[in-house]
């Protein structure tokens, strides 16, 4: 974590890092922000570049909530997942999305994999769209010269 800069640091590593073993920023949502803050503040001995957590140290946390509640495994992929439709579900263009996972498609496997909506937000997403006329004042109407 990068707390000053405001962004998650994704290290590429051929032992623990990302596939491509590229680095990676990610802006800190304000949520994660907090979050990590807390654990951090639980280590107070720890030095500040040491790793928030690993991914084995999270896997073990989600198998003993998982069993806690009795649902299925869940999985950091599955967390990705998740972590991607909801930024796509409050508004976050894909583009944006797909950088945030380290996609260099451009977004087209980000679509694809991500762009899917729970119904929930596909029906409120409906309520958004109107064909009403739009009223605008005057002075925001930027006239155009008629051409023959």
């Amino acid at each position: 974590m990068d707390f000053d800069a405001g962004e998650i640091v994704v290290r590429g590593d051929a032992n623990t890092g990302t596939k491509n073993w590229e680095l990676r920023r990610v802006p800190l949502i304000p949520d994660a922000r907090a979050l990590f803050q807390r654990m951090r503040s639980e280590r107070p001995g720890e030095s500040l570049d040491a790793k928030v957590f690993r991914v084995g140290e999270c896997q073990k946390a989600l198998d003993r909530a998982c069993k806690k509640v009795g649902t299925g495994r869940i999985t950091h992929h599955d967390l990705r997942h998740l972590f991607a439709t909801r930024c796509i579900e409050s508004g976050v263009d894909i583009p944006t999305v797909s950088r945030w996972l380290g996609h260099k498609d451009g977004g087209a496997l980000a679509m694809k994999t991500y762009g899917h909506l729970r119904r929930e937000h596909s029906i409120a997403q409906a309520q958004r769209v109107s064909f009403a006329p739009v009223a605008t004042k005057q002075a925001e109407v930027i006239p155009f010269p008629a051409r023959a």
